[in-house]
């Protein structure tokens, strides 16, 4: 929604909003890689982490790369097309992510029994195998994350800023893995979720509502010049304020009414789902971020080092109960 004309949001705005993306996807993908490194290690099979590390890295590059190609494609041709692409690619983002939330939303609390699964099959297959598994567990992170950022910085810009501040949050997300698995911190990762997913759905509700203007640019969709609200006259797209609303969020100071109508309906509709998903989740089951806790800590280097250290317990001997004569 924010265009040229409109100005241009500043680079710290424009990276803060990929980096809490980022983080939070990050973390995702973080979790994944500690318990599929936590089960291997406790399986006593090491030489399976060179193969996880290795899926995980060629995940990480197909993110890169799937941002790139898509983000920078369009340079080559006019604008108006341009426009259209990056509309229909937004829309693209919103559905794919909007499915990915809620599913996450609903799988989280078997995420890590699958994952634990998965691994021991793999295990027994092979190292192209255990790649295969920790690369299509975290490429399924990374190629979400790639389209929302797509949709994002295209909403927002177009310029390379995003995706360092993707790559930031990505950082920030593997030091906080680290520090999980090595006992430093603990993440209330309940709470974790459902806020950053919650802020995700505004993110989102922004992006739909830039696909909508880009169609009506386009001519695909009608209503461009039927404006809902017009507060340009005061709202300073520049200031600081500005920057973060229309930054982050998409805000516009003259959207359509079908953007608007839009944006509503998604934000309605995609947050009644996720909280209603989040209730109905089986209290019985554990959610995955306690269970893969407990693994990692079991897992860990300094968990490993004391039993280690620890002595064993004398064997107890079966003594036969003597027959009466």
């Amino acid at each position: 929604m924010t265009t040229l004309a409109e100005g241009t949001p500043s680079v710290v705005t424009q990276m803060l909003g990929s980096s809490v993306i980022g983080v939070r996807e990050g973390l995702e993908a973080g979790i994944v890689v500690m318990v599929l490194i936590a089960f291997s290690t406790k399986a006593g099979r090491t030489d399976a982490l060179k193969w996880i590390w290795g899926g995980l890295l060629a995940a990480l590059t197909m993110t890169i790369g799937t941002f790139l190609v898509i983000q920078f494609g369009t340079s080559t041709i006019s604008s108006l097309t341009a426009e259209l692409i990056a509309g229909l690619a937004s829309l693209v983002a919103v559905v794919i992510v909007t499915y990915m939330l809620l599913w996450m939303r609903k799988a989280a609390a078997h995420m890590s029994g699958d994952l634990k699964s998965g691994l021991a099959d793999a295990l027994e297959v092979g190292g192209p195998a255990i790649f295969g598994l920790a690369f299509l567990a975290v490429g399924r992170e990374g190629f979400e994350t790639a389209l929302l950022m797509v949709g994002y910085a295209e909403s927002i810009s177009g310029g390379i800023w995003p995706l360092v501040g993707l790559l930031l949050g990505i950082l920030i997300a593997a030091l906080l893995t680290a520090l999980l698995y090595y006992g430093a911190v603990q993440i209330d990762f309940g709470k974790f979720f459902t806020y950053t997913g919650l802020f995700l759905i505004v993110v989102a509700a922004g992006i739909l509502s830039y696909g909508v203007h880009a169609m009506q640019v386009y001519g695909w969709l009608p209503g461009l010049n039927s404006h809902a609200y017009d507060i340009s006259g005061w709202y300073d797209v520049s200031s600081w304020y500005g920057s973060i609303l229309s930054g982050i969020f998409n805000f516009s100071a003259n959207p359509t009414w079908l953007q608007v109508f839009a944006w509503l309906l998604y934000l309605v509709i995609v947050t009644s789902l996720f909280l209603l998903r989040g209730r109905t989740t089986n209290r019985k089951e554990v959610p995955h971020g306690s269970e893969c806790l407990s693994l990692c800590e079991s897992a860990s280097p300094s968990a490993l080092r004391r039993r280690s250290r620890s002595p064993s317990p004398p064997a107890r001997r079966n003594r036969m109960p003597k027959r009466s004569r």
